[in-house]
């Protein structure tokens, strides 16, 4: 090593010491510079520098307290007994409906009251008897006299009766008793029908029963008795445990089963469609000629209910029509 080169090493460590020994007594100014105010803000005010430390407020201002308002603070119950529950505010009671005002119309019949809600929802069809709430429909008087009057011209035998009520509209306003269809011949067992049932048997009898058989069954001699099966009867359509009302209930209706005559055995009423002896053709030809008396025939060949007999009624329809089977 040269002595050029150990001059300048030692040069350079002391350089190092003596700024070692400066940085060491080197002290940070208390406070930092302050910022300078922008050059478009002359008129603002200059920030006014933080003390060093923060004094408290003057004692004027701080703010005297207020008296506390005379409410009466809560009793706090003693340990031993239980607090009472919050008392929680009433609920208003719902307003009441008025009480419902009652329904106006015709009195209804006595026993029988307004029909209940499931019995407005049911059809005719499915409404058993009692459900109905049917009445007995008035006859007149004069009608009444006049019929009885055409009976007795015929030579019909029959007694009137007083009037019938079964309930549920099941009954006859001037009710008659039929013992004779016409003279001499025999009803039996004797018929309780209105007259207006007993005046179109004694007519259909005359004018087409009595003719058909003398043509047809000439041999067995007169016609002596007719067999009924049922005349009035309280009952809905064949039996039915609901649905409409029978003719029969109302005096309307008449079965017959079957023709008694001097000779030979008795003519029952049975299916003679395809019966081609001059009795089936007897029972068929009697059979249409009802329709011409009576307002519904219905025969053997109508439906299972009537394969023994002839179910004959006067029901009053629309326009007069009648339905014949």
């Amino acid at each position: 090593m040269t002595e050029t080169d150990a001059l300048r090493k030692l040069s350079i460590l002391a350089t190092l010491l003596a700024a070692a020994i400066f940085l060491a007594g080197a002290r940070l100014p208390p406070h930092g510079p302050l910022p300078q105010p922008r050059p478009d803000a002359a008129d603002t005010t200059s920030p006014t520098p933080l003390p060093d430390k923060a004094e408290p407020p003057a004692p004027a201002d701080v703010p005297a307290p207020q008296p506390k308002p005379d409410v009466k603070e809560p009793e706090t119950p003693a340990p031993d007994q239980p607090s009472a529950p919050p008392i929680e505010p009433k609920k208003p009671e719902p307003a009441k409906p008025p009480p419902a005002e009652p329904m106006q119309g015709p009195p209804l019949p006595p026993g029988k009251g307004p029909q209940t809600p499931e019995e407005d929802n049911k059809s005719p069809a499915e409404q058993t008897l009692e459900e109905q709430h049917l009445t007995i429909e008035p006859e007149s008087d004069a009608e009444h006299a006049e019929c009885t009057a055409a009976l007795k011209a015929l030579g019909v035998v029959f007694k009137d009766v007083p009037r019938i009520d079964d309930g549920n509209g099941c009954g006859i306003d001037k009710p008659i008793i039929v013992s004779e269809a016409l003279p001499g011949i025999t009803l039996k067992p004797e018929a309780t029908v209105r007259c207006p049932a007993a005046l179109a048997l004694a007519r259909w009898m005359k004018e087409s029963v009595i003719p058909a058989a003398s043509a047809a069954l000439p041999e067995q001699g007169r016609l002596t008795t007719v067999n009924q099966a049922t005349s009035y009867l309280c009952r809905l359509r064949n039996s039915a445990g609901t649905g409409k009302i029978s003719e029969h209930a109302r005096g309307n209706a008449i079965d017959i089963a079957s023709f008694h005559f001097e000779k030979g055995e008795d003519v029952a009423v049975r299916s003679r469609r395809e019966d081609s002896t001059l009795t089936g053709a007897f029972q068929r030809t009697v059979s249409a000629a009802g329709c011409l008396y009576f307002t519904t025939v219905l025969d053997p060949e109508s439906d299972a209910a009537h394969e023994t007999h002839f179910h004959l009624d006067v029901i009053e329809r629309k326009g007069g029509y009648r339905y014949c089977h």
